[in-house]
């Protein structure tokens, strides 16, 4: 799968420490050097018949339509696409506006991840969004009357400024606007925000671990009635609405980042990164360079990663692909490390997959973390 990490973002989050650069003027320049990264990458995927193509990281909603056109144009050069491709551009809902979706129905864009956050404004003032939730609303029902019924929102949970019954209501208003799919995650503190500064002033609350374990589990069963699949622990997607980019990240598969920051994985054993300066990721690329580093995987980091992802999913960790990456003395030691939480409960096993109940999930990270080799 491929996927392009576009710089350009207007959007600084409170929660959020990504805050790219705000200044358009290096556009065309960063766009020319995007298309050659491109094609200086183009066999590095063993299978150039693409079932995902995303276009993330910054707002590539920034971007005008046919200049996304044009990247999808060039992909085309070098890549097929499968006949039930996915190609997903994320958004702020004040990004989507008439014209744009407009524009965007005549591309082969055929699902929208927006970062909607909260259908409320005192969540969304705390965030520092530049939309308002009457945007957030709007923004979904336009797209849908621009044909996208692929759209996937964000929701965070936890916060501060909401609570259990303002929770209750985002979750009623996602299902009033038949939205597929939901992303959802608790607010997190991250340094060097002004929301870790307020919180150190006392100007607002910390987020409760305790309220956030509860609103996580009433979205799980309130979802799950209203027919979503709760596939992952962030992830909620009604029937052939699952993410396909988000799946292939969550069962080890190969994947090619294009962009600043942008991150590969062969698959194997080789990850990489781009470099996330902006100016120097050009200049790299104007002399037919590529800006990135690479790690070769130890077999310590494939076994902990492969658990990290792998016991956050439904599907579990699949034993027969960890078992061919790992030495017997490593799956001897997971298999030791497992009995008692098996017997405990707080894991299961079925047909070769390592699972944790969804009652656990809540507490999955440190479940994983208590089996990694040190």
């Amino acid at each position: 799968m491929l996927y392009f990490h576009i710089p350009f973002c207007k959007q600084k989050c409170s929660y959020c420490n990504f805050h790219f650069s705000t200044s358009l003027d290096f556009k065309d320049e960063m766009i020319s050097a995007i298309k050659k990264e491109l094609f200086l990458r183009k066999d590095e995927l063993q299978d150039n018949n693409l079932q995902s193509l995303y276009f993330g990281g910054g707002t590539p909603s920034i971007l005008k339509a046919d200049e996304l056109k044009s990247i999808i144009d060039e992909v085309l050069k070098y890549f097929t696409f499968d006949k039930d491709i996915e190609i997903t551009i994320e958004a702020n809902p004040d990004d989507l506006d008439k014209n744009f979706l407009k524009d965007l129905s005549r591309t082969e864009i055929n699902r929208l991840s927006i970062g909607t956050q909260s259908f409320f404004d005192d969540d969304l003032k705390m965030m520092n969004r530049a939309h308002n939730s009457s945007e957030a609303e709007s923004s979904i029902k336009r797209s849908q009357d621009f044909g996208f019924e692929n759209i996937s929102i964000d929701l965070i949970y936890g916060s501060p400024t909401s609570n259990f019954g303002i929770w209750k209501q985002n979750l009623n208003k996602t299902i009033e606007l038949e939205v597929p799919h939901v992303s959802s995650y608790a607010l997190t503190i991250e340094p060097k925000t002004a929301l870790n500064q307020w919180i150190k002033q006392k100007k607002i609350a910390a987020p409760n671990e305790s309220e956030q374990n509860k609103e996580f589990y009433y979205m799980s069963q309130f979802l799950k009635d209203h027919g979503f699949n709760h596939y992952e622990i962030s992830n909620f997607g009604k029937p052939e609405f699952h993410s396909k980019h988000n799946s292939a990240y969550w069962k080890y598969r190969e994947y090619l980042g294009i962009g600043p920051s942008a991150h590969s994985y062969n698959g194997r054993n080789e990850r990489s990164w781009n470099i996330a300066n902006n100016k120097r990721y050009i200049d790299f690329l104007n002399k037919n360079q590529l800006a990135k580093e690479t790690e070769i995987l130890s077999e310590k980091d494939q076994f902990n990663e492969m658990l990290m992802i792998g016991l956050r999913t439904t599907w579990g960790v699949d034993l027969v692909s960890l078992k061919e990456k790992c030495s017997a003395e490593t799956f001897d030691y997971l298999q030791n490390e497992i009995q008692q939480k098996v017997e405990d409960g707080i894991l299961i096993m079925e047909h070769n997959h390592l699972k944790i109940p969804e009652k656990h999930w809540f507490m999955a990270d440190g479940i994983a973390s208590d089996l990694f080799l040190v």
